[in-house]
């Protein structure tokens, strides 16, 4: 999945494809380099953020959304928690809806309920503005993994299909360092709750901690990260960095391709 940031404020590109054009060249790249999905986000998460009114968020998504799906045969997601932008967002073209909020807002899980595409429900402790702030956890895993089977079963209480939903444990979103690097270590321990499982960890600040790497020097990190989250059970990796990854997880594949293999001949 790749990162296409509409916004002016996001973290790491922040104001670089606010402008049309150049968020055209950005998807295209990201399409060239083997993204299977191009995330549209049209309001920063990051930690400190501020709220983006309803309209603005309608006026950086939409035009995106219809170009994309007019110039590139790949899937749209929008990266939203607001109710309203999902339902036009959908409209638009988007086939499928990434909420950092698990559908928490009011009317969300209503207004996903009778739209026909994918939802994935992400964990996030408190809200951008303070999730930083001192976060706590008795057992992060374990409780994340509780946090997102509630949201699945209040999606399933509102007539949503299963079938429909990916989970997201939210590296960063309101967890420490050493929260981040237990999720990572204990993501298999997600597959329990037997749905695919998104990861966004590209150039995210643990990265930074680890590395003593600025946002834009964080590549490198951020490729052996996703190999490590797709060992461990990922599905979808969430990326800056589309080429990289990508080649990165083929030599992965070959390697378990060829130890399978290997396992069955003896």
């Amino acid at each position: 999945m790749g990162i296409l940031n509409v916004t002016p404020d996001s973290f790491s590109d922040g104001g670089r494809f606010v402008v049309l054009d150049d968020a055209w060249r950005q998807a295209e790249q990201m399409v060239a380099e083997g993204a299977d999905i191009l995330d549209v986000g049209g309001e920063s998460t990051r930690p400190g953020a501020a709220a983006v009114p309803l309209a603005r968020e309608l006026e950086r998504v939409l035009p995106v959304v219809q170009g994309l799906r007019a110039r590139f045969d790949v899937p749209i997601s929008v990266d939203t928690s607001k109710p309203e932008v999902m339902r036009d967002a959908v409209g638009a073209g988007a086939a499928m809806i990434n909420d950092v909020t698990a559908l928490g807002a009011p009317g969300a899980i209503e207004a996903v309920a009778g739209l026909d595409v994918p939802i994935c429900l992400m964990h996030m402790q408190g809200q951008p503005r303070t999730m930083q702030t001192e976060p706590q956890y008795g057992d992060v895993v374990a409780d994340i993994i509780e946090y997102l089977g509630e949201r699945v079963a209040a999606c399933e209480a509102q007539g949503i299909e299963r079938s429909r939903l990916l989970i997201d444990p939210g590296f960063g979103f309101g967890k420490t360092l050493a929260h981040n690097l237990s999720l990572l270590a204990g993501l298999h321990a997600f597959t329990a709750l037997a749905l695919p499982i998104l990861v966004g960890i590209s150039r995210k600040s643990m990265l930074g901690a680890l590395t003593g790497r600025e946002v834009d020097d964080r590549m490198p990190a951020s490729v052996a990260a996703a190999v490590i989250a797709v060992e461990r059970g990922a599905h979808i990796m969430r990326v800056h960095d589309v080429g990289p990854t990508v080649d990165a997880l083929k030599i992965w594949q070959a390697v378990r391709d060829e130890t399978r293999a290997a396992a069955e001949r003896t």
